[in-house]
């Protein structure tokens, strides 16, 4: 058991798990300054307000349709962009754990051993103390209990026992 589990976290290491989630972390910060960029562009206009030549009339008619096209992507893109990042965060991180419970598998040819060991995580009823939402990826089975309800929704950041458990006897 404790070298399937061994083998599960040396797995993330030859997987490059950090070096993805590196990316990962800059794409979706690049999906959140966008967002920004399109709150600022309606705050202070575009190029803050200057003219380009044009008339007063085009000012009026085109500028007022530029800035309520801004409004809408802007409301859009400050709602669904946390939000849309933060699920494809946890559908990597999910998948991320599949793989390295088969590259563990693979490394020590025994999926019993890590099954076995997810077996009794599952099993153990106690609650931990001192833990929260911000180190609760750390774990191996999430602590926070409110939060380990959500199974196998989009906002779970790890796949559930039950399927990596079916999954290494499968």
């Amino acid at each position: 058991e404790l070298q399937g589990v061994m083998a599960h976290e040396m797995a993330h290491v030859r997987n490059y798990d950090i070096r993805l989630m590196l990316l990962l972390a800059v794409l979706i910060g690049t999906v959140i300054m966008l967002s920004d960029f399109f709150w600022s562009v309606l705050r202070f206009g575009p190029r803050g307000g200057s003219s380009r030549g044009s008339s007063d009339g085009d000012k009026k008619g085109g500028g007022q349709l530029l800035m309520v096209v801004v409004l809408i992507l802007a409301i859009i893109f400050s709602i669904l962009a946390p939000i849309l990042a933060s699920m494809l965060q946890f559908a990597v991180s999910r998948q991320r754990e599949y793989l390295a419970d088969a590259t563990g598998v693979e490394l020590t040819r025994n999926p019993l051993g890590l099954a076995h060991a997810l077996e009794k995580l599952r099993a153990d009823p106690t609650p931990m103390r001192i833990v929260n939402r911000g180190t609760a990826h750390l774990f191996i089975v999430n602590p926070v209990k409110k939060f380990a309800e959500l199974g196998n929704t989009v906002f779970a950041s790890h796949p559930p026992l039950e399927s990596r458990i079916e999954r290494l006897y499968a």
